[in-house]
């Protein structure tokens, strides 16, 4: 890759070759997918339709990057590029650490289910049932249900608190306890009941951390051990661990977190002592391995931590389009398992398919990652022929100054500011919850937009006199509503 470090793990201990697949051709394969990059939606008759990797880091601020492919069943390949810290000169390597930030979740319902297979935990019934050192609180949305473990891992027992902030180095972090029930120094709000157990789905970083409560009394080991003892060790995940701080001697080997305008995180990255939430450290190659596992463990070929229908069951839909810690999709010859995360400073997408073996994980250590995710998941998406990720065409309209002005303004999205910039005939938009960067928006009709990274599409929203309330922002199949700051 011209002018970005890139190293690839020893291929005798990494990659699966067959007679079929040299090295001269894997090699030929890593460098169509490191050169095929795509954003997921292009502008149709648009003259250039690919980018590499190595455009695309700087193009998006990225610092660094780690992947490791899945096919048929095995690693193929594992390559990090870039450096450590911007301006520095520690190359990456597949052996780099990174923060998996919500990845921590499905990993962590993994050993959540093994102890419900060792009748430590039960899936059903009141989690207060299980849980000695602290309760959820009862109140008006308990009266008739109870939250259990089976919707904890779903997102659906009706608890709030979305997700964790983060603790600077040089702060004191709060204890689970203090966690669960918001208080001084945690910076988070009360885990509490806020609507009827199994009548909604919404994601909830809180629900883990009852979680992380239940499976440290069931076990009766600190969280770090139990993960030790019950994945990473019969996996062989060498490179993984669960840590608020992470040990002195493993911090020259973790890439430093960045903040979307490219500077580093100060004190190099957050703490998170939610840690079945937001608190595991890994690599790309490690997390493969749990991809793997579950694939195997779905076919009835390993049992090294669920069953084969334990494993069925995590991956089946409960609410919404989760099972029982991973998100799931059930295709015409497979079904999809994956998940993302983000900390202050670094992302992660783990994505895998049952039946085919096959599945990838992506790390960066940028705030910038979700939008460089799409467009190297969509390259090997075209290399291996995935079913998903494809790269689809969008015609536009000519673009109008007049119309741009009247809708440019500040909006609220998410309880975050969102801005609509008019830039004669561009328009943009721009949302740290998307990208540092300003989105060019392309024109389809009056009112609706498209972007092609992130793959998003905006509908503003006009009242009686043509005037912008708001906006609809659809990403996948979801829709989150936007409004104008007045």
């Amino acid at each position: 890759m011209t002018n970005q470090a890139s190293h690839a793990y020893d291929l005798q201990a990494s990659v699966a070759s067959s007679s079929a697949t040299t090295t001269d051709s894997l090699n030929e394969r890593i460098r169509r997918v490191e050169q095929g990059l795509s954003t997921l939606v292009v502008v149709k008759d648009a003259s250039k339709q690919t980018m590499t990797l190595a455009e695309r880091m700087r193009f998006y601020q990225v610092p660094a990057v780690s992947i490791a492919v899945v096919n048929n069943g095995q690693i193929e390949w594992a390559r990090a590029y870039g450096v450590t810290q911007v301006g520095g000169k520690q190359a990456v390597t597949p052996n780099t650490l990174f923060q998996a930030g919500s990845v921590s979740k499905p990993v962590s319902a993994l050993a959540a289910l093994h102890l419900v297979e060792q009748g430590k935990l039960q899936l059903d019934g009141d989690v207060n049932q299980q849980l000695r050192t602290w309760h959820l609180p009862d109140n008006e949305f308990t009266k008739d249900k109870k939250a259990s473990l089976r919707h904890l891992l779903n997102h659906s027992a009706g608890v709030n608190v979305h997700g964790f902030y983060g603790y600077p180095m040089s702060q004191k972090v709060p204890s689970l306890l203090d966690v669960l029930d918001g208080k001084p120094p945690a910076n988070s709000e009360p885990v509490r009941v806020t609507a009827v157990p199994r009548s909604v789905w919404k994601y909830s970083g809180g629900g883990y951390s009852i979680i992380q409560l239940m499976m440290i009394e069931a076990s009766q080991k600190s969280f770090p051990q139990l993960m030790q003892e019950t994945l990473f060790a019969p996996l062989k995940m060498t490179r993984s661990l669960y840590a608020e701080r992470l040990p002195t001697d493993l911090q020259k080997d973790a890439a430093v977190a960045h903040r979307g305008d490219g500077k580093a995180v100060d004190g190099l990255w957050h703490q998170y002592p939610e840690l079945a939430a937001a608190g595991l450290w890994s690599t790309p190659f490690d997390l493969a391995k749990v991809i793997i596992e579950v694939q195997k463990a779905e076919a009835g070929q390993s049992n090294k931590v669920l069953s084969s229908p334990m494993t069925k069951t995590m991956l089946t839909r409960v609410m919404g389009e989760t099972g029982l810690g991973f998100y799931v999709e059930q295709l015409a010859d497979r079904t999809s398992f994956s998940h993302s995360g983000g900390t202050d400073g670094f992302r992660t997408l783990l994505y895998g398919y049952t039946k085919t073996g096959q599945g990838a994980v992506v790390m960066v250590n940028s705030d910038n990652g979700a939008a460089l995710f799409e467009e190297i998941f969509a390259s090997i998406a075209a290399e291996y022929n995935w079913p998903e990720f494809k790269v689809t065409q969008k015609a536009t309209i000519p673009a109008d100054a007049v119309l741009n002005k009247q809708l440019a303004g500040e909006f609220s999205l998410l309880n975050e500011p969102a801005t609509i910039v008019a830039e004669g005939e561009q328009l943009y938009f721009q949302s740290k919850l998307l990208s540092a960067k300003p989105v060019p928006l392309y024109r389809e009709s009056t009112t609706r937009f498209f972007a092609t990274a992130p793959d998003i599409t905006i509908s503003f929203e006009l009242d009686t006199q043509a005037r912008v309330t708001g906006f609809s922002l659809l990403k996948g199949t979801s829709t989150y509503p936007a409004t104008r700051v007045k």
